[in-house]
């Protein structure tokens, strides 16, 4: 049994498309029955135990589902997906063929798109960009400094991307944040080596 109704009553028009307000017929773990909730466009833009929050908004074929949840002001729209226990969250946008998945949180004015997959227990906050046409399975680095994600020939690390020679060339002058000397090599190094791991041995 859903445990939402869409408001008919209640509607807004984004960008020519009328949007519905949910609202709570259950109680459950995302609040009390009658409580209203984000916008959708159409049902089946939620489904599972998934729930829109405040004025966060889904739309065209995008898909909210598991036990993920999209509040604030985010906007998932497009054939994205955001399912598992993954958060879009703040004023961020996920959209076109994108992915968000597992422990995923994106937040901030973060913006996730193209094929890019967000997964695991990765963090994409602030103004942080993903995007790209993945043909493989991306490869996230997690327990440093900064989330790396490796994904066909770019490196998210933080908040930057970098193609695999942008990586090589880098140098501890050229970064925005600051490093010790030591810890720079050694982050660097974990991941050039994921890199060639992942030119070798990571399939589609």
């Amino acid at each position: 049994m859903k445990h939402f109704k869409l408001r008919t009553d209640l509607t807004k028009t984004w960008l020519g498309i009328t949007l519905f307000r949910l609202e709570l017929t259950v109680d459950c773990k995302w609040g009390r029955a009658g409580e209203l909730g984000g916008w959708v466009e159409k049902e089946s833009n939620v489904s599972g135990n998934a729930w829109v929050y405040g004025d966060a908004q889904v739309s065209g074929n995008a898909q909210v589902y598991g036990d993920a949840w999209v509040s604030g002001n985010a906007w998932v729209s497009g054939d994205a997906r955001v399912y598992g226990d993954a958060q879009v969250s703040g004023n961020a946008r996920v959209y076109g063929d994108a992915q968000v998945s597992g422990d995923a949180w994106v937040s901030g004015n973060a913006w996730v798109s193209g094929n890019a997959w967000v997964s695991g227990n990765a963090w994409v906050y602030g103004n942080a960009w993903v995007y790209g046409n993945a043909s493989k399975t991306p490869l996230h680095i997690i327990g440093q400094k900064y989330h790396v994600t490796i994904s066909d020939n770019q490196v998210v690390w933080g908040c930057r991307q970098f193609t695999f020679e942008e990586v090589k060339a880098l140098e501890l002058k050229d970064c925005h944040s600051q490093w010790d000397e030591n810890e720079f090599k050694l982050n660097k190094k974990i991941i050039t080596e994921m890199i060639r791991y992942y030119r070798t041995e990571v399939k589609s």
